[in-house]
């Protein structure tokens, strides 16, 4: 049988678990709801791009790294948009391709995906060129230029990091391109651009 001074180390061994747990619980819910850096985007079509804006409508461009895991909310997210107010806009998803990384690197689950939403054109983006231009450092920005090359909507589409459901980015996009307004702007939740270099 067990005595009083064993029977209270296991008691506070299981309090320190159970702590323990709560602690990264905490942590886990912090991080997802943690955006990325706050980006600068460019207020008008930036020069350079390889992208066209020929049909006369608003340009979407979703820019994505093709190993976080975060990114398939916002493709979710890229998908109910397209479903709801799809032919208002021509739509691109670039992802990352980083330097010295083999061509079809980038072409994982993630760009299947994209490619089977309808009225989406997915992209290579080697070294990150466009996301520059484009002013965005975290994957799953969205940006939203109207026919007359003005930036519309600058922002992310989830309302944490791989959380798929209603958000404030998505309801304001989608507004923009019913209305042809503008949204402004709202946090990005993803991994950042530059720093996820897996082989």
């Amino acid at each position: 049988m067990k005595g009083p001074s064993t029977r209270g180390w296991l008691m506070l061994a299981g309090a320190l678990w159970l702590g323990g747990i709560g602690t990264g619980v905490v942590a886990l819910a912090r991080y997802s709801m943690t955006p990325g850096v706050a980006p600068v985007t460019a207020a008008t079509w930036p020069e350079g791009t390889r992208l066209t804006r020929g049909s006369g409508r608003p340009v979407l461009v979703m820019l994505a790294h093709p190993k976080c895991t975060c990114t398939r909310a916002s493709l979710a997210e890229l998908a109910e948009v397209m479903a709801h107010v799809g032919g208002r806009a021509e739509a691109f998803v670039l992802f990352l391709r980083p330097e010295g990384l083999e061509d079809g690197w980038e072409q994982g689950e993630l760009w299947r995906t994209a490619a089977s939403i309808p009225g989406v054109t997915v992209l290579s983006d080697p070294d990150g060129e466009e996301a520059k231009r484009f002013g965005a450092t975290t994957s799953g920005h969205v940006v939203l230029y109207g026919a007359d090359g003005r930036l519309r909507f600058s922002g992310g589409i989830t309302v944490a990091r791989g959380h798929v459901g209603d958000s404030p980015g998505r309801e304001a996009l989608e507004r923009v391109l019913r209305e042809d307004g503008e949204g402004g702007g709202t946090p990005v939740y993803g991994c950042a651009l530059e720093e996820r270099r897996e082989r």
